[in-house]
């Protein structure tokens, strides 16, 4: 393959292919090792139950070899640089950090918190050991550190500066003593801090073991490898895509929840002659009063399109080769993607996925719709309050949504984000003071297509407690996630307290202070992922099996996919749906609630 670094390459750089292949496979193994550990060991259930966590593996200049794919920069290791150079570094040491700007977004918001180990071989570093995780609360305005209230960011918590927290293998416990001191849950901080150490601590030992093994030289060079080899696939892939020529895209977050909106996100890509990709950002809206604002890494374009262009390949793993995929990112300072300390930012969630919606418009642009739709940010909801027994509780929930279908495939249903997953009803009716009440596909949500978009999902729980307080994060309700190449957009979400009672309301999709009492249901919605392809090519089984599987309604299939089913519902009228279809609609390159040639 093209894209592929040649046997003869590899064995020039004095490695042959099947020990480069090996160790590819160690670095991966040592990876989920490393987040297994953590997984069983961490005590707060966003960690435990959710798997918001990563760890990766980066060489001596701090670029990740082996990582997760999230959404967001690779670029964990260097911030420490500034402060403490490589040179001074020592076997022992931990660094510890979560501070969003001192850190240039390599965390996005201030509950990730980030530990780095140094790794040695007999010759010195050979690099370093990194493991990351969202902690339930670490103090800020309200419990859980982030709300939609939120103005600044010293509202949302205690910021750590990049910081040593072990020299010679010893913790530093009074500065943990600090950050847990203003944590509201500390038991669960302190777990979860241990289960951290003991990650990193993994990593750097596997990590010598494999120095140990293959010879710190060969290790060396298989990283260089993997990450020329990484920069080659994605940049070919881009190629193939994206022609020579200057493209646009406009993408819309609905509300910052302090009154201003739509915020816009404005992208510029120049595919030059001679191969080089430029991005150009700086026409995005200002930074927001609330806190949507997002810190974006100058490198993280290139690992969030890597993520894409990569896919399930099996041949190339995603690392810090994919931030070269951009030759230049330009972003605005104090816009809504280059923010000035100290901006909020604890629902910068809901851009960040408005942004990589942003990087798949740009490519469905410039390749006519090659690329998968739009789809939905995950909802966040926050209830916090105090039990019968006076004990204080804060259930954190992210809750799936629909991605866009792609060109030769459905989208995916009911997904929150890469590798993580839903606390699962039986685990909130025990941890909680609630009650699940439901659990289900929120149908229709999947924008119609010839491939059609993932559904988002309905979650209902019945409050327990004597009060509470209801947060809630959604967005692309104003602004649906776009289909493409005739694929129309998606069904959007809302958040109803009582739903079908008296005293129903339907609350704002970014909010906080939402009073709650014993009794009460709240219904929260999902929206789903754009469609891909014209919906009347759909083949009419499909949209039966849609029908049956409750992921479409009877009436969508005949108004959006014109399928009309026999009386009982249980197969298609061949004839009625032939003649429905013959009437078929024109369609265009977009589509959100209504078709466009582009969205700018």
């Amino acid at each position: 393959m093209a894209e592929r670094r040649s046997a003869a390459a590899i064995l020039k750089s004095g490695l042959d292919p099947v020990t480069l292949e090996i160790i590819r496979g160690g670095l991966r193994a040592i990876q989920s090792e490393m987040e297994v550990l953590i997984e069983r060991t961490a005590m707060s259930p966003f960690i435990r139950e959710k798997k918001d966590y990563a760890s990766g593996l980066y060489d001596s200049a701090g670029r990740m070899i082996a990582g997760k794919a999230l959404p967001f920069a690779s670029d964990l290791v260097t911030p420490i640089f500034a402060d403490y150079p490589p040179a001074t570094m020592k076997r022992g040491d931990i660094y510890w950090y979560n501070d969003c700007y001192l850190s240039h977004g390599a965390v996005t918001h201030t509950p990730d918190q980030v530990l780095i180990a140094p790794v040695f071989a007999d010759d010195g570093l050979i690099g370093f050991s990194q493991t990351w995780a969202h902690f339930a609360d670490i103090g800020g305005m309200r419990p859980g550190s982030l709300s939609p209230d939120c103005t600044e960011i010293f509202q949302e918590g205690t910021m750590v500066p990049p910081v040593r927290l072990a020299r010679d293998g010893v913790v530093q416990e009074d500065l943990l003593k600090v950050f847990i001191r203003n944590c509201r849950f500390p038991a669960l901080v302190r777990g979860d801090l241990r289960a951290m150490l003991a990650s990193v601590g993994l990593g750097e030992k596997r990590l010598e073991e494999l120095a140990q093994r293959f010879g710190a030289t060969p290790l060396r060079i298989a990283f260089t490898e993997l990450l020329a080899r990484t920069e080659s696939a994605v940049r070919s892939r881009l190629r193939a895509l994206v022609p020579p020529g200057t493209y646009r895209f406009a993408e819309s977050i609905d509300t910052d929840g302090h009154g201003s909106g739509p915020i816009t996100l404005r992208y510029q890509l120049d595919a030059t002659e001679d191969g080089r990709f430029l991005l150009d950002q700086t026409g995005s809206d200002d930074q927001t009063r609330g806190p949507i604002n997002l810190v974006l890494n100058p490198k993280a374009p290139g690992v969030l399109v890597g993520v894409y262009l990569l896919g399930g390949s099996t041949e190339v793993s995603l690392n810090a080769g994919a931030e070269a995929l951009f030759d230049e990112v330009r972003l605005r300072e104090g816009s809504v993607l280059a923010p000035q300390f100290p901006a909020a930012l604890g629902q910068r969630g809901v851009t960040m996925l408005r942004n990589l919606s942003g990087y798949l418009g740009l490519i469905n642009k410039a390749s006519d719709g090659k690329a998968a739709a739009s789809h939905s940010p995950y909802a966040i909801w926050l209830i916090r309050g105090t039990t019968t027994g006076n004990e204080r509780f804060l259930m954190s929930d992210g809750v799936a949504c629909g991605y866009g279908a792609r060109p030769f495939a459905d989208g995916h249903d009911a997904v929150y984000l890469v590798a993580q997953e839903n606390y699962p009803a039986e685990f909130v009716d025990i941890s909680y003071p609630m009650r699940m009440r439901c659990y289900a596909i929120n149908p229709d949500t999947g924008g119609p297509g010839r491939w059609r978009g993932g559904c988002g999902v309905i979650r209902e729980i019945e409050v327990l407690a004597k009060e509470a307080v209801l947060s809630v994060r959604l967005d692309a309700i104003d602004h649906p996630p776009w289909g493409t190449a005739g694929g129309q957009s998606a069904g959007v979400g809302r958040c109803v307290v009582n739903p079908g009672r008296p005293d129903e309301r339907v609350l704002k999709p970014l909010s906080d202070g939402n009073p709650l009492r014993q009794g009460d249901i709240i219904r929260l919605e999902t929206g789903g992922g754009g469609g891909w392809g014209h919906p009347f090519d759909r083949e009419p089984e499909r949209v039966l099996a849609d029908v049956r599987g409750g992921f479409v309604s009877r009436s969508s299939a005949e108004r959006d996919y014109g399928v009309i089913l026999s009386g009982d519902g249980r197969s298609v009228d061949a004839a009625a749906t032939a003649a429905r279809r013959a009437a078929r609609p024109a369609a265009a390159l977009f589509h959100r609630r209504g078709y466009a040639d582009s969205l700018t």
